[in-house]
């Protein structure tokens, strides 16, 4: 599955930005391949991601950690062995934005 979102680029949230609303995030979260809604206290986007080995996984989370810095987006990154979950919300808003849904799509592209 194929997403225009990893195209875009993520905009400055600010405290008062939107929320994306449940019709746009339901939309949305049906361009991503295998991420999931939560909700602990506020809503974020999480997926896990399984390598074969302790560096592969390191690997991965370091990407993930240059792409946040890239957009000054910054997810919630558990790094295991053989695993990395990442969690994206829009700490500002505390809850999701659009830029959630575009850093998951560009954490996918980084496996690309």
């Amino acid at each position: 599955m194929s997403s225009d979102l990893e195209n875009q680029k993520c905009e400055a949230c600010t405290i008062d930005a939107p929320k994306v609303s449940k019709e746009e995030a339901m939309a949305l979260i049906k361009t991503l391949e295998h991420w999931e809604i939560r909700n602990e206290d506020f809503d974020y986007l999480q997926k896990v991601f399984k390598f074969k080995n302790y560096e592969d996984s390191v690997s991965f989370s370091n990407d993930v950690a240059s792409l946040a810095n890239i957009e000054d987006h910054h997810p919630l990154i558990i790094l295991e062995w053989g695993r990395v979950t990442v969690k994206w919300w829009s700490h500002k808003i505390n809850g999701l934005h659009k830029n959630d849904f575009i850093c998951a799509a560009k954490t996918d592209a980084l496996l690309k």
